[in-house]
């Protein structure tokens, strides 16, 4: 819990953007999750920074959280501050080929900017679901195509809001499904993507192409925290959990999804504590069976019960 001291330090800060004790299965794709202290979405940067400046002084941790996929909650809830930065959502295009986006805006706006304008090259991001933030946060992609081809530099502000800086793509450390190197703390507050020359109708037909391979392939229909597992070397963890019959199973209100084995869809009523379980159910059974250990795509975070 947030002390009174603190919790008066936050509202000052930043007013009307900041509530307290917010349950996150509103604020999550999947649905599920306790509540979190204190929920903050900064009209702009210097509520950011004066947001962090609070969490500075009062020693409370902050999170940052997108549109909530890829992110899992357990059902204690989730302690200090969660930030949100879905006012940050400036897009514009840049000289040279480069599309600048602020770490609020969505998906869906990045692909809608680029087909209109007829810029190529991350018509592969159509339908990964999320905010830019996330997207870099997760060096997010599909086989043989990430984020991390397409960065040219990224902006952060330092854990306690007091500076920004510019990081181009030479010094920054990607890894699969995974940004590394910044600060404990940092936020992600733009990037600068590559992008080339096309038009709109090539750039539109390969966005198409790709939502509908997903919309046949994905259960976009139900709630998800998306891709639960990352896919080992040389295989699929989806073809995995599927080989071993986990296809459907369920606990509680937690489902491994019967169009693609590596989704649990939130059928209806569905805790964090379900939707763990399942996932430790399908890790076991997969390395009992098939010798390989997976390992989780899904971040997880928040107290225990």
């Amino acid at each position: 819990m947030i002390a009174p001291a603190a919790r008066r330090a936050l509202a000052e800060a930043l007013g009307d953007a900041v509530r307290f004790d917010v349950p996150l299965s509103r604020h999550t794709s999947l649905g599920v999750g306790g509540p979190a202290d204190a929920l903050a979405t900064p009209v702009d940067r210097n509520g950011l920074a004066r947001a962090l400046s609070v969490c500075r002084a009062y020693r409370l941790s902050h999170h940052l959280l997108g549109a909530g996929f890829n992110t899992l909650v357990r059902d204690g809830g989730l302690e200090g501050l969660v930030l949100r930065l879905s006012k940050l959502r400036r897009l514009e295009e840049r000289p040279a080929c480069g599309v600048r986006a602020e770490a609020g805006v969505s998906h869906s706006q990045v692909t809608r900017f680029c087909v209109e304008r007829g810029l190529a090259g991350l018509e592969f991001a159509a339908g990964i679901p999320g905010t830019v933030g996330g997207w870099l946060a997760m060096n997010a992609g599909i086989p043989r195509r990430e984020m991390e081809a397409r960065v040219q530099e990224i902006e952060v502000m330092s854990p306690t809001g007091r500076r920004t800086r510019h990081l181009r793509r030479e010094g920054l450390r990607f890894a699969y499904r995974a940004l590394r190197g910044l600060a404990p703390g940092s936020v992600i507050l733009s990037v600068l993507f590559s992008v080339a020359i096309s038009t709109p109708g090539e750039v539109k037909a390969e966005v198409d192409r790709l939502l509908a391979r997903r919309a046949d392939t994905q259960p976009l229909d139900v709630p998800s925290c998306g891709s639960v597992f990352k896919n080992p070397p040389g295989d699929h963890a989806g073809r995995l959990i599927e080989s071993v019959g986990l296809k459907g199973h369920r606990i509680g209100g937690a489902e491994i999804s019967t169009v693609h084995a590596n989704f649990i869809a939130n059928t209806g009523g569905a805790t964090a504590d379900d939707v763990l379980a399942l996932v430790e159910h399908a890790r076991r059974t997969v390395l009992a069976r098939c010798g390989i250990q997976l390992e989780p795509e899904v971040r997880v975070v928040g107290r225990q019960t």
